[in-house]
């Protein structure tokens, strides 16, 4: 005859409408170095995120901001992330500066009804650029001054690692990179020599090629940085790369793409006479970025955090 499952009679734990059932139990806590993290969320009315969005408004440019924006939440639940258009102005596109001033506004009022006397920056302003560019970032800035909203403003998201994996993927995704050296998964297609072509000037190009770099070690060939906003830079560089030995180079956007001018791109790939992968859009290596320059510049610490530090 089987025994009971369950506690026996007269203990604190016994049921007697329901005899010989288990008994459920909290689970204990898991204890040293495998203990799982406590999951991270927005601390209690911590400043909204807003992403600077630069580039003509578009619905394409406003879907992208949205899944990375989408991206930044499930990273950091509870965070409160908004989306202002640098050349916005309207209710379909909001600028960023009635958006910043809308946080400012709702983050003072919670201070008052929690009787704060100091209601902190009203905003966090993260810029949707993989690098500098110079002109973009003042106009940021001069959003953010008329805002009068304290906002502060991150960093660029590059270089960063996570970035040069998302080149490599967009890459492989156009036929032009091994998708996994590791397997030698060959293409016939790829690439021996990549263009990493930007924008902003050359503080943006001298960034895009530390990223380069990276990209260089994880595919194993050479990788190059170029303007695409300077007359001639991409055939220079597509020449310099075919001078050392590169003979079937690819054009590899260093740039998410609202920044982007419309037939751009195109117009650097003719000229370099090679094919193209796509701008990085709203790849999840994107969205963890933009959280991860909040989370430093509100002092919040995410798993992996820091990654980046030693090339930026």
């Amino acid at each position: 005859m089987s025994s009971p499952t369950g506690p026996a009679p007269g203990s604190p734990r016994f049921d007697a409408a329901a005899p010989g059932l288990p008994v459920r139990t909290p689970r204990t806590r898991q204890s040293g170095r495998h203990r799982k993290p406590e999951p991270l969320a927005a601390p209690e009315g911590a400043p909204a995120l807003v992403l600077a969005v630069p580039g003509a408004p578009t619905p394409a440019s406003r879907s992208l901001a949205e899944e990375v924006s989408s991206i930044a939440r499930s990273e950091l639940p509870g965070l409160d992330a908004r989306i202002g258009y640098v050349d916005g102005g309207d209710g379909e596109f909001p600028s960023l500066e009635a958006v910043l001033t809308q946080a400012a506004a709702e983050q003072k009022a919670r201070a008052v009804e929690a009787g704060q006397p100091d209601p902190g920056p009203g905003a966090v302003v993260v810029p949707l650029l993989a690098g500098p560019d110079s002109a973009l970032l003042r106009r940021i800035r001069q959003a953010i001054m008329n805002s009068g909203s304290g906002a502060e403003l991150t960093d660029v998201l590059g270089p960063h690692p996570l970035l040069a994996e998302a080149l490599h993927v967009r890459l492989s995704e156009a036929g032009l990179a091994r998708a996994d050296r590791a397997r030698l998964f060959t293409v016939a297609t790829a690439a021996d020599g990549i263009i990493l072509a930007t924008v902003g000037g050359e503080e943006a190009v001298q960034a895009a090629g530390i990223t380069g770099m990276l990209l260089s070690a994880r595919l194993a060939v050479p990788v190059l940085a170029a303007g695409l906003d300077e007359e001639g830079a991409i055939a220079r560089t597509a020449e310099q790369l075919r001078t050392s030995g590169s003979q079937q180079l690819a054009l590899a956007p260093y740039l998410i793409g609202p920044e982007l001018a419309d037939g751009l791109l195109g117009a650097a790939a003719a000229e370099a006479g090679c094919a193209s992968a796509e701008a990085l859009g709203a790849y999840g290596a994107v969205g963890r970025l933009v959280v991860s320059n909040y989370a430093a510049k509100m002092g919040i610490t995410l798993p992996g955090q820091g990654l980046g530090a030693a090339v930026r």
